[in-house]
C-alpha cells in the first residue's frame, strides 16, 4: 500500500503551553520546564502514513525522553491540552502513547489472550498507556536481515514506506561518516540528536488497526493492537524531559520530487556526503544534499 499525496505535514496549532512552533509549524520546541510539551499532527493520518520527526535538540538534567503515539481525540475539542501524554492524555481514553527509551524499544510478541486481552503495558478505558518494550531476539515477520542499502522501502505488512528519509544523519564534523553508519545500523540510542522516530498505523480488519513505532528505519513492532480506526487518528508527539526540540521530516510517497532525484544522483557519485562541499553547486542544494 503506497497511495498518498505528498501533502505537507505540520504540527497542529493546538499544543501544550510550553511549546513554541516555528513559522513553518514543522519544528516544536519546549521553551521551559520539562512538561506541557504535547503536540499533535495538524491533519489525521491515513492508514500506512507515517508521521516522522527528528530530534533536533536535548536538555540535560531531566529524566525521560520523547513520547509518541496516536489519539482519536480531535485537538480542537480539548478543553485543555494535557500536561503529559502519559498518563494525562491516555487517561482521557482513545489515545495510545509509547515512551521512547534509550534501550529496549522493540515490542515483544506475546500470546494472544483473546479479544479482550492486553498485549502489553496498562490497558486503560478507551486507550492504552504503553511503557517501554523489551529486547526481542526471536524471529518475527519484521525481523529480517538489515537491507538498508538494498531495499528502498520499509515493509510493515502491506505498507511500503520509502527508506530515504527514515534514518537520521549527523551534522558535519570529523567523525560524521562514522556517525552516519551508526544511525543506519541503529547502534546509537533512539533518544540521541538526529535520531528519526515515526508513528503510523496499519489496517487490521474492519475498523481496526495496529500502531507501529519506527526508529531510524527499523520497525519496533506493533506497540498497540486492535485500536479503533472509525474516528480520525492524529499523531501525538510529547516533547518531554530530555527531549527539547523536534522537527517534522517530510516523507515522499510515489514519485520523488526533482529536488530529491538530484540529491540521490549526486550522493550516488560521491564517497561521503561531506565531500559535497567540494562541488560547484548552489549552497542551498549543498545543504539539502548533506542534511536531508
Amino acid at each position: 500500500m503506497e497511495a498518498f499525496s505528498n501533502h505537507f505535514m505540520e504540527f497542529h496549532p493546538v499544543h501544550g503551553t510550553n511549546v513554541q512552533l516555528d513559522y513553518s509549524a514543522t519544528q516544536a520546541t519546549r521553551v521551559e520546564s520539562f512538561a506541557n510539551g504535547v503536540c499533535f499532527s495538524k491533519q489525521p493520518l491515513k492508514p500506512g502514513e507515517i508521521f516522522l520527526i527528528e530530534i533536533e535538540d536535548k536538555e540535560l538534567g531531566w529524566c525521560g525522553h520523547l513520547r509518541m503515539g496516536l489519539t482519536a481525540r480531535d485537538p480542537r475539542d480539548l478543553e485543555v491540552v494535557p500536561e503529559y501524554s502519559i498518563p494525562d492524555l491516555t487517561d482521557l481514553g482513545d489515545s495510545w502513547v509509547f515512551a521512547i527509551t534509550r534501550n529496549h524499544n522493540k515490542v515483544t510478541e506475546e500470546v494472544d489472550a483473546g479479544e479482550g486481552g492486553q498485549d502489553r503495558g496498562e490497558e486503560l478505558a478507551g486507550g492504552q498507556r504503553l511503557g517501554r518494550g523489551e529486547a526481542d531476539n526471536r524471529g518475527d515477520a519484521n525481523s529480517k536481515p538489515k537491507t538498508f542499502f538494498t531495499d528502498s522501502h520499509l515493509h510493515i505488512d502491506d505498507v511500503r514506506i520509502p527508506r530515504d528519509k527514515l534514518v537520521g544523519r549527523s551534522r558535519p564534523g570529523r567523525f560524521s561518516h562514522i556517525l552516519d553508519d551508526l544511525y543506519k545500523t541503529n547502534a546509537l540510542p533512539p533518544t540521541a540528536r538526529r535520531s528519526r522516530i515515526g508513528v503510523l498505523y496499519v489496517a487490521k480488519g474492519r475498523d481496526r488497526g495496529d500502531m507501529h513505532i519506527v526508529i531510524n528505519g527499523e520497525d519496533m513492532g506493533a506497540s498497540a493492537k486492535g485500536i479503533p480506526t472509525v474516528e480520525p487518528l492524529y499523531a501525538v508527539v510529547d516533547v518531554f524531559a530530555a527531549t527539547k526540540c523536534v522537527r517534522i521530516v517530510q516523507v515522499e510517497y510515489g514519485f520523488s520530487s526533482l529536488q530529491t532525484l538530484c540529491r540521490k544522483s549526486i550522493q550516488k557519485h560521491i564517497v561521503h556526503r561531506m565531500a559535497i562541499d567540494w562541488l560547484e553547486l548552489p549552497e542551498a542544494l549543498k545543504h539539502f544534499c548533506k542534511y536531508e
